[in-house]
């Protein structure tokens, strides 16, 4: 078994001796470029060889946006109910468990007050890794009650979206959170506060058609799907082809949905300057 050991190359590890990589060192992007995920952190999970920004949620955004990622938690306790006593492949109470357990979270979105770069800020963020970030009554009364925060402490409100639309297990009572999320933001811009809603990549769906696109500055991250039915759905409906990347973000910020894209690296500062500009 000499050519097993390879003595002439050198080579004397036993294969019980040899130590796999582990896992999640490396992060690769569509494209094929691969970086180290230690740098990838560094670098605000964007791949300087290709500017892809991975998918990442309210934990990184929050490290990335509030200074020093000091921040305060506003109604994290917070957890769905069944009003429909719903059941599809599983009970919906059982699917709520199970996904609270595999991502330590308790919705698909968390709120929190702090400071980017010196300035106050309220941050309800979403993610996608629960249950699509769809909205259900949960999601859309945090954000109520952080609009709520804002108002009474005259803060800016930042909404960073990132989801598949309402949550199909709680039905009517899901669809119910476009309309009270938009007229919670009809009492902050009659207050004169400012709110900036960041789309990221997917938003879609109801989400979209409420809160996402009524702020008084919309912007999005670059590559961002924005839309509100697939492109499937669309396409058998008007029964046409469609443009190459009409969901973008660069097709949307073409054609006047958006106010600017920026790049993820840049955020941070961009919007320090937004809230001082609009502060004054």
């Amino acid at each position: 078994m000499a050519w097993f050991k390879r003595t002439d190359k050198g080579i004397k590890t036993s294969t019980e001796e040899k130590k796999d990589a582990p896992d999640g060192l490396w992060y690769k992007t569509p494209k094929g470029n691969i970086i180290h995920t230690r740098e990838l952190k560094s670098n605000a999970y964007v791949c300087p060889d290709d500017d892809y920004h991975v998918k990442i949620g309210s934990k990184e955004y929050f490290e990335i946006l509030f200074d020093e990622n000091k921040f305060e938690e506003l109604d994290g306790n917070l957890t769905s109910g069944d009003p429909l006593q719903f059941v599809d492949s599983k009970p919906y109470t059982t699917r709520i468990e199970e996904t609270i357990k595999k991502t330590e979270l308790n919705d698909a979105v968390r709120t929190a007050v702090g400071k980017l770069n010196g300035e106050d800020v309220v941050i309800s963020c979403m993610d996608f890794n629960f249950i699509g970030g769809s909205m259900g009554s949960v999601v859309g009364e945090k954000i109520a009650r952080a609009i709520d925060y804002s108002l009474k402490n005259k803060i800016p409100f930042l909404m960073i979206s990132k989801s598949g639309g309402a949550r199909m297990m709680e039905a009517g009572f899901s669809l119910m959170q476009m309309a009270k999320t938009s007229a919670k933001l009809a009492l902050l811009d009659n207050a004169g506060i400012p709110y900036i809603s960041l789309l990221t990549d997917p938003t879609t769906g109801g989400v979209t058609a409420s809160y996402a696109m009524l702020g008084d500055l919309n912007i999005a991250e670059p590559g961002a799907l924005i839309g509100f039915a697939g492109p499937r759905v669309i396409r058998e409906t008007i029964g046409k082809d469609l443009p190459k990347g009409f969901q973008s973000s660069e097709f949307v910020l073409e054609h006047g949905f958006l106010d600017f894209i920026v790049d993820r690296r840049q955020m941070k500062n961009r919007l320090g300057t937004l809230l001082k500009l609009l502060r004054n």
